[in-house]
C-alpha cells in the first residue's frame, strides 16, 4: 500500500523514526555510487529544508552543499546548476517544501540531478499535502521516507515509539538492510530474507516498531485511497484557513509572499514584532 501511495517499489519498516530514514537514505546513495565504482562525497541540501537532512547527510559521512531558495521560496535552479556536479551523491529535498510551498520546477530539478547520476531522497514529512494527488516516484525521486505519525494517524510523542519506513525503486533494492520481507509463491507464505550481501547492513534491532504500523494499516484501511485524498484536501483547505487569518494580525510577516496559497503548512515570521517591541 505504501509503494503505490508513493510510487516505490519497495518498502523497509525497520527505521524508528523519520530521521533513521533518512540516514538509511543516505548510507544507500553511498552503497548505490560505490556500486557503480564512484566515492561521491556531496549531498545537496535546500536553505529550507528540515534540519535532519543536513544532519543525516553528515552522519553519513558527505559533505554537505546548500542550495538557496529563489524569490518564490522554490529551490534556485540556477544555483542549483552550479552547485550539481559528478561529486553530487543527491538532492534530498521535501515537496511541498517547509514553507509550504510546491517546487513548482521539480521535474527540471530531477532532471539536473539525475543528468550528473546524483539520486533524489524525498523527505516525506510533507506528504500530507499531496497524498492521493501526485505521488514521489512519478516526479522522479529514488528513495523515500514517511513519517506515519504525521501521515497516517500513529502518533509517537512522550516517547515513542516511532517509524519512518523507506521505500526505493528497483535500482535500490538490493542496499536496504537486512532483513526484508519476501513472498514465497510456492508455499502461499512471507518470510524474513536475511541473506542479503549488498544490504547496508543493521540499523536496528528487530523489525520496525509493530505496534506504529499496526495502526498505520488500520487508518490506512479505514480510509482507502479515497478518503487518503480528502485527507490531504482538509489538511490543505485548513492550512490556508489558518493562514488567512494571522496573515492580518500586526507583526505577523509570510516569508515569500507572493499570494500564492501554500499546502499543508506555512511559515510566519515575527521579526517585525520583536523589533517593535
Amino acid at each position: 500500500m505504501l509503494c503505490e501511495i508513493t510510487g516505490m517499489h519497495k518498502f523497509s519498516f525497520i527505521p524508528a523514526a523519520g530521521a533513521q530514514g533518512e540516514f538509511l537514505g543516505c548510507l544507500m546513495m553511498k552503497a548505490y555510487h560505490e556500486e557503480h565504482g564512484e566515492k561521491r562525497r556531496k549531498v545537496i541540501v535546500p536553505d529550507s529544508a528540515h534540519g535532519t537532512n543536513p544532519a543525516s547527510a553528515e552522519m553519513a559521512g558527505f559533505e554537505v552543499n546548500v542550495v538557496k531558495s529563489d524569490e518564490m521560496g522554490c529551490v534556485d535552479v540556477k544555483e542549483l546548476e552550479k552547485i550539481a556536479t559528478e561529486e553530487t551523491a543527491g538532492l534530498m529535498l521535501t515537496n511541498p517544501n517547509t514553507l509550504g510551498i510546491f517546487e513548482r520546477n521539480i521535474e527540471e530539478i530531477v532532471q539536473i540531478i539525475h543528468d550528473v547520476g546524483g539520486l533524489l531522497y524525498y523527505d516525506g514529512a510533507n506528504l500530507n499535502a499531496i497524498m492521493g494527488k501526485v505521488r514521489p516516484g512519478d516526479m522522479g525521486f529514488d528513495i523515500v521516507h514517511l513519517n506515519v505519525h504525521k501521515t497516517f494517524s500513529t502518533p509517537h510523542g512522550g516517547g515513542g515509539p516511532g517509524a519512518g519506513p523507506v521505500g526505493v525503486k528497483k535500482e535500490l533494492q538490493e542496499f536496504l538492510p537486512a532483513p526484508t520481507v519476501e513472498y514465497d509463491s510456492a508455499t502461499n507464505s512471507y518470510y524474513l530474507e536475511y541473506n542479503r550481501p549488498k544490504t547496508v547492513g543493521k540499523i536496528k534491532m528487530f523489525y520496525g516498531n509493530f505496534s506504529v504500523y499496526v495502526k498505520t494499516y488500520a487508518y490506512i484501511m479505514m480510509m482507502g485511497a479515497e478518503g487518503l485524498r480528502l485527507a490531504a484536501e482538509a489538511s490543505v483547505l485548513g492550512s490556508n484557513y489558518l493562514l488567512s487569518k494571522l496573515r492580518q494580525l500586526k507583526g505577523v510577516a509570510v516569508p515569500f509572499d507572493s499570494g500564492q496559497p501554500r499546502k499543508h503548512e506555512f511559515v510566519l515570521s515575527l521579526s517585525k514584532l520583536a523589533k517593535d517591541h
